[in-house]
C-alpha cells in the first residue's frame, strides 16, 4: 500500500514525464512552413552561415560551429531556450554558436520580433533583444494582434537609440533581412523550429539530449 508521501512523489515524477513528452512533441509537431516562391533556392549554394549572421559565443577557427534556426513565438524554441543557454555555458570556448531567423507563417508577431531583434542588432544589441523576447514570450506569444508597440518598449528598456530603432523597423531591408535567413533555411531542409545544425550538418531531434550529445560528439571528434 502506498503512503500517501510515496503516492504524491510518483504524481509529482509522473507529472514531470508528461510536461517533457509534451515539449519534446511540441517541437516535432510544430507546423511545417510553406516553400517559398520559386522553390526556395538550391542546398547546394546557399551556407549555413552567413557573413552576416549573428554570432552569441565565438569559439575561435578549431570551434565547433552550432547554427540554430528559431522562431521567437515558437514555445518549442522558448523551451530549448535555457537549454541552449545551459550548453553555452557548458561548451564555452569550444563552440560558436549561431542564430538565423526562422519565422513561421503560423505566428503571428514572429516576424515583428525578427525585425525586432534585428533592429537591435544594428546598435550591437542583437543578444540583449534575444535573451528579451523568449524571456517574455509567455506575454506576447499567440497573441492576434500586432505586438510590434511591446518589442518598442523592450528596445526602450534596452536604452536604444530609439529614432534609429524605428528607422531600422521601417526600413523594408530589414524585413528581407529576416526573409533571407527563412527563404534559406528552407532551402537548407529547415521546416520547423527550432532546427539546428552542428558543424553543417542537420540535426534529427528525436530525444531532449540529442542537442547536447552532438555538440559532445563533434567536439570530441575535433579535439
Amino acid at each position: 500500500m502506498k503512503t500517501p508521501v510515496k503516492a504524491t512523489l510518483i504524481a509529482a515524477a509522473i507529472a514531470v514525464v508528461l510536461v517533457l513528452v509534451a515539449i519534446i512533441l511540441a517541437i516535432v509537431r510544430q507546423s511545417p512552413a510553406p516553400p517559398p516562391e520559386g522553390g526556395g533556392g538550391d542546398a547546394g549554394t546557399v551556407s549555413v552561415v552567413r557573413e552576416s549572421s549573428h554570432v552569441l559565443d565565438d569559439g575561435g577557427p578549431d570551434a565547433v560551429t552550432v547554427v540554430e534556426f528559431l522562431d521567437f513565438e515558437c514555445e518549442a524554441c522558448g523551451a530549448f531556450y535555457p537549454i541552449v543557454e545551459d550548453l553555452r555555458t557548458q561548451f564555452a570556448g569550444e563552440i560558436t554558436y549561431v542564430v538565423r531567423y526562422f519565422p513561421l507563417p503560423g505566428h503571428f508577431n514572429s516576424k515583428n520580433a525578427a525585425i525586432a531583434a534585428e533592429a537591435a542588432a544594428g546598435q550591437d544589441r542583437f543578444e540583449d533583444m534575444y535573451r528579451r523576447l523568449f524571456e517574455t514570450q509567455a506575454e506576447w506569444g499567440e497573441a492576434q494582434t500586432s505586438r510590434a508597440d511591446l518589442f518598442r518598449g523592450f528596445a526602450e528598456e534596452l536604452g536604444l537609440d530609439m529614432a534609429a530603432y524605428d528607422a531600422a523597423v521601417a526600413d523594408p531591408a530589414t524585413a528581407e533581412r529576416v526573409e533571407l535567413d527563412f527563404n534559406e533555411g528552407r532551402a537548407l531542409g529547415v521546416g520547423s523550429t527550432p532546427t539546428f545544425f552542428v558543424d553543417g550538418e542537420l540535426l534529427e531531434l528525436q530525444a531532449w539530449n540529442d542537442l547536447e550529445t552532438a555538440i559532445e560528439t563533434a567536439v570530441n571528434g575535433s579535439s
